[in-house]
């Protein structure tokens, strides 16, 4: 028996970076639970084939190009998503990307430190993007007074590594943001919250044997014994995106097999 606050059925959704990776795994999901949506991605090289699946779902699915880091694209994108679906009641930003050096370079360590332009670019795809699809989404749905946003974060927001400094900040300082955001639209019916996953490899293009090694080395350090499947995270984003979570709002749910417990 299915329940009903569960369902997605007749909304509106655009998962920004949904043509790859987490993003297609939340966009797929989104639309099995009945929505609509429109997908983002630098290029359409992959976002067009998210698309088609989606519409093979019986659902309307778009494939947009946007830099997700630009005011101006993102402004475009915006009436033209809206044009598309006519309305929108979930905004998925999921862009994301890492650098592993450290700040400055170590003495006796092969390599060079990270250059300020790396330093920006990480933290624009990582903090910035989550800025930009709210400022420019925002005003559609406190007028509507109603809606939901989901930002990516990561379980590096909790638990920091060595050479990965811009990205853990990026994703921790996107804790704070989403609860900032969640207070200011709260009052116009509006919920922010936050997924932060774990290892979750594109398994798209990845065989069973090669999933299941990526499993066996990751049993030592995942307390559930292997990596996440992209379609778990893509229900956190369907309860999370639901009627189901109607009172939930400026949280930061971990997905990751206990990592940022272990």
């Amino acid at each position: 028996m299915s329940i009903a606050d569960f369902s997605l059925e007749g909304k509106k959704a655009i998962v920004i970076a949904g043509s790859r990776g987490i993003g297609r795994g939340i966009a797929l999901a989104l639309a099995e639970g009945g929505a609509d949506v429109a997908v983002t991605g630098i290029t359409d090289t992959y976002a067009e084939g998210v698309a088609q699946r989606i519409r093979e779902m019986g659902r309307q699915g778009f494939a947009l190009t946007v830099d997700a880091t630009s005011g101006e694209d993102m402004d475009f994108l915006a009436s033209q998503a809206i044009h598309d679906l006519g309305h929108l009641d979930i905004v998925v930003n999921a862009a994301g990307d890492s650098i592993r050096k450290p700040v400055s370079a170590l003495p006796g360590v092969e390599g060079d430190g990270m250059s300020s332009a790396e330093w920006h670019d990480i933290i624009n795809i990582n903090l910035t993007e989550a800025f930009e699809g709210c400022r420019v989404f925002g005003p559609h749905l406190l007028e509507r007074r109603q809606g939901v946003v989901l930002n990516v974060s990561s379980f590096a927001a909790r638990r920091a590594a060595a050479n990965m400094s811009a990205y853990a900040a990026g994703k921790a300082a996107l804790t704070r943001f989403t609860e900032s955001v969640a207070l200011e639209w709260a009052p116009y019916g509006v919920r922010v919250n936050t997924i932060a996953p774990g290892q979750f490899p594109d398994t798209e293009f990845m065989s069973e044997e090669d999933l299941a090694e990526r499993d066996r080395r990751s049993a030592a350090r995942i307390p559930l014994g292997r990596v996440g499947r992209l379609r778990e995270v893509g229900l956190m984003a369907v309860y999370l995106a639901s009627p189901a979570a109607a009172y939930v709002t400026g949280q930061t749910f971990y997905i990751d097999g206990g990592m940022v417990l272990s």
